[in-house]
């Protein structure tokens, strides 16, 4: 793990070892042959329909469920607040400043889905955050500068943008990526999709798209994030974040 992580490399790969499948993006292959050698609008929509096959939690169930995917390697009572990096302990979540909540990374607000089940629950883009630190990002959209948040060095934030450490810079590229190909429009849910600007306020959009496929290349998938992929798959959705498997797919879909 990066050592914003908060872990040294060797330390992260013998907390995983035994936890991770061997060569996750090999076990995933069979996942995604209807999306071989497709490219551009095409692979989008063969990606849609492989990760729209999913089980959905409720809001309750996110819970647990980001217990699970979001676990310190170094110690499994803690979580990984994904901004910040801090360790906090599974059962500090709830509603004052110092405990974690849910954090929505695709905002809510944009696309107005709220809370209920489908993008509002979908754990992945939903990850452990402190109160204090989440409701600085609020519903910003991603973008470089600005002042450094209070109490999460290396994240900066102004008036209209959040730009997370570089250890998760890629993680969450991804996170919105996957997004705008799962919901589309197509079973109630908002046709969500990255855009080039900031301040998308309620609009079913989030930017800044040059920006988030600079992190994606920038900050590649890591062994945190590639495990939490197979958790989100094995244990809760049964479904993958293409982006994590196969990042190459990024600029083949946004060129």
């Amino acid at each position: 793990m990066r050592l914003s992580r908060q872990l040294p490399v060797a330390l992260l790969g013998a907390a995983l070892a035994g936890t991770m499948l061997a060569g996750p993006a090999a076990a995933a292959d069979d996942y995604y042959k209807d999306a071989e050698g497709k490219s551009g609008a095409e692979l989008k929509a063969a990606l849609h329909t492989i990760i729209s096959k999913m089980d959905k939690l409720d809001y309750d169930q996110v819970w647990d469920g980001i217990k699970a995917t979001d676990e310190d390697p170094a110690n499994s009572a803690n979580v990984i607040d994904v901004y910040s990096g801090k360790s906090q302990p599974k059962t500090s979540n709830g509603g004052g400043t110092s405990d974690w909540n849910r954090e929505h990374v695709w905002a809510k607000s944009h696309g107005d889905f709220g809370t209920g089940t489908g993008p509002g629950t979908d754990l992945h883009h939903l990850r452990p955050e402190q109160v204090s630190v989440n409701s600085e990002r609020g519903n910003k959209d991603f973008d470089n500068g600005g002042g450094e948040v209070e109490g999460a060095p290396g994240n900066r934030t102004d008036d209209d943008s959040f730009e997370p450490r570089d250890a998760v810079k890629g993680d969450v590229a991804r996170m919105i990526l996957y997004m705008a190909v799962r919901y589309d429009g197509d079973d109630g849910a908002p046709d969500l999709e990255p855009n080039d600007k900031v301040d998308n306020g309620s609009a079913p959009a989030i930017g800044r798209l040059s920006v988030l496929k600079a992190w994606s290349q920038q900050d590649p998938p890591d062994a945190f994030e590639q495990h939490r992929n197979q958790v989100v798959f094995d244990k809760f959705q049964h479904n993958r974040n293409p982006f994590i498997d196969h990042p190459e797919w990024v600029t083949s879909i946004w060129p």
